[in-house]
């Protein structure tokens, strides 16, 4: 298993060009159905090394924070950073353009084969493959962080909340957030 990256590759221009930029989000779009995230990082840190663990996941943390999908929010910072507002604009084509072109296909074919036995099986095959995928990615990525207990502590409350107890997760995360922002904050002074 490789090693993560904690420097990006020498030999990665400071400037890619909207069309490489367009061209590898359209490679994630396309390759990441049932969910982009391991795809994205694929792409990105480990295959074009364009990102460290890092910035991908610093990336990642501030698209989860503003409105819209992640991997659009991730692609726009992406975009920007090597080719400023067309570099942007094509990382968001990129990601929306054949995705919108299989969904009306699929939606066609849906409609008419949807009711089939092999159809509902194909789709719970996916569902595994892309929970699958989703599951290793995020092994991967905390791999790369720096063992503390106390994050780790508040990520398996969260989990027992939300995931066992079935508890809102507004309601966790009201209570939880708080709790560990403040004790973050005094760790720090």
């Amino acid at each position: 298993m490789p090693q993560p990256t904690s420097v990006p590759d020498e030999k990665v221009p400071s400037r890619i060009g909207p069309l490489a930029l367009f061209f590898a989000f359209n490679e994630i779009a396309v390759s990441g159905f049932g969910g982009t995230l391991p795809w994205s990082y694929r792409t990105l840190v480990e295959t074009r090394r364009w990102l460290t663990d890092r910035e991908f996941m610093e990336m990642l943390s501030l698209g989860q924070l503003l409105p819209g999908p992640n991997i659009c929010n991730v692609g726009i910072m992406v975009g920007w950073r090597f080719a400023g507002y067309g570099g942007a604009a094509a990382s968001l084509a990129g990601l929306v353009v054949m995705p919108f072109v299989f969904m009306v296909v699929l939606g066609f074919l849906y409609v008419r084969y949807g009711d089939t036995r092999l159809a509902q099986q194909a789709l719970n095959g996916m569902s595994a493959v892309a929970a699958g995928l989703v599951l290793a990615t995020g092994v991967k990525m905390l791999s790369s962080l720096p063992r503390r207990w106390l994050p780790a502590l508040f990520g398996v409350v969260a989990f027992a909340g939300v995931g066992l107890l079935r508890l809102p997760l507004l309601g966790v995360l009201l209570v939880l957030a708080p709790a560990a922002i403040a004790l973050a904050w005094r760790a720090l002074r």
